[in-house]
């Protein structure tokens, strides 16, 4: 008995004196928030994404105008339920250097995915990629995919990386 008493004290003081110090710790941490970008407020966000719009005959219509400009055709596919399909949109929008590189080489498309209209002929066409929301769909100008890809991969935090988000649009410019 005496053996656990012993124990218990012992015990008791140590995280007595281990508390102490950690309330005397006066080292300041940066709030996360000062140093991670946030995205604009949602309610300030454009929407995009039209569910009235078909979406076959949306990339039918963008594949016509890439083969007329020479570029190629990005397909955002999301919706407007989807905050992170938003905070995209705006992001490339909003960045002058994602912008001009989108400008300069592609035909960019927001194709609706909603209960409303899951666009399944082109959602099928894409290869029914079953990605989370946002996805991207890469296309020369003669409807050939070139490449699906994720978002994640270009998150950073709550928002997006420029340079994840650049690089990404400058690996499927069309050859010039």
């Amino acid at each position: 008995m005496k053996q656990i008493l012993l124990i218990l004290t012992f015990a008791f003081v140590a995280s007595t004196s281990w508390a102490q110090e950690i309330a005397s710790d006066t080292t300041t941490v940066a709030p996360v928030a000062a140093v991670k970008k946030t995205p604009k407020p949602l309610i300030e966000c454009a929407r995009p994404y039209d569910e009235s719009l078909d979406g076959m005959k949306q990339l039918n219509n963008g594949l016509k105008k890439a083969r007329e400009e020479g570029k190629n055709v990005i397909c955002q596919v999301g919706g407007n339920w989807c905050k992170w399909c938003l905070w995209f949109a705006d992001f490339i929008v909003n960045d002058e250097d994602i912008a001009q590189v989108v400008n300069d080489n592609y035909v960019y498309l927001h194709v609706n995915f909603s209960p409303k209209n899951k666009n399944k002929e082109v959602i099928d066409y894409f290869g029914d990629p079953k990605l989370g929301y946002p996805y991207f769909v890469v296309l020369n100008a003669g409807g050939k995919v070139l490449s699906v890809q994720e978002s994640v991969s270009m998150e950073d935090g709550e928002g997006y990386s420029k340079e994840s988000v650049l690089a990404f649009f400058n690996r499927w410019r069309p050859k010039r």
